[in-house]
C-alpha cells in the first residue's frame, strides 16, 4: 500500500484528533472552521510525539513501514523534513535505543529529531493535502480517525535500521568484473 497516493486531506475524525493535543481544542477547531487553509502549532507529548527526519531518509523509512510493516500513523512534510507522528512517549525512548543499538555512531542514520514533551510541531492545514501550503508542509499520511494508530518507539527504530540497510549506493564507476583476469604490468619493460 502506498502511503502517498490519495491523500484526501484531514477528516472531521482526524482534525478533532489533532485539537485535543491543543489546550483549547474547541477554540482550534473553531479557528479551523473559519480558517482550514491555516498550518497551526501544537504541542507534543500528550496526544502524539514527532520524529523528525530528513526527507530522502523519511520517505526511505515510510517504505519500509508500508511495505514490509504495519504502516504508518500521520505524517506530514515539512522544509525538507518528513514528521512521522508517533506515540507518546517515544521522543523520549527512540533515541536511547538508537545509541544501545550503537546506530547513531556508524552513521548511517541521520539525526532523528524527537519532539516530545516540551516541545511543539507545526503541523500543516487540513485542506490541501496533495500540495504544499504556504508554509511548505502538506500532509502525507493525513489523520483520519479520532484514534489513529501511532507507530511506538521500537517500529520506529525498525524503520529506521531497514532504511539505512537499503540505501541506495551509486557510483560513478561501474562494478568490478569478479571474473577478471588481472595482470602486473609494473615490471614490464
Amino acid at each position: 500500500m502506498s502511503c502517498t497516493h490519495g491523500a484526501s486531506g484531514v477528516t472531521s475524525d482526524g482534525a478533532t484528533w489533532l485539537a485535543s493535543a491543543g489546550t483549547y481544542p474547541r477554540s482550534m477547531l473553531a479557528l479551523w472552521a473559519e480558517r482550514p487553509d491555516a498550518p497551526v502549532v501544537l504541542p507534543c507529548g500528550a496526544v502524539f510525539d514527532v520524529v523528525s527526519v530528513p526527507a530522502i531518509f523519511g520517505r526511505r523509512m515510510l517504505d519500509r513501514l508500508w511495505d514490509e510493516g504495519p504502516g504508518s500513523g500521520p505524517v506530514a512534510a515539512f522544509r525538507g523534513r518528513m514528521l512521522l507522528f508517533a506515540g507518546p512517549g517515544t521522543a523520549q525512548r527512540l533515541p536511547a535505543l538508537l545509541r544501545w543499538e550503537e546506530y547513531d555512531r556508524k552513521g548511517a542514520i541521520p539525526p532523528l529529531l524527537c519532539h516530545g514533551t516540551g516541545d511543539a510541531v507545526t503541523v500543516p492545514a487540513l485542506r490541501g493535502a496533495d500540495s504544499p501550503s504556504r508554509s511548505g508542509s502538506r500532509w502525507l499520511v493525513a489523520p483520519d480517525t479520532r484514534h489513529p494508530w501511532l507507530p511506538g518507539p521500537e517500529i520506529l527504530l525498525w524503520a529506521a535500521v531497514r532504511a539505512a540497510r537499503t540505501a541506495v549506493r551509486i557510483s560513478i564507476f561501474p562494478p568490478a568484473d569478479q571474473d577478471a583476469k588481472v595482470y602486473d604490468v609494473s615490471r614490464r619493460r
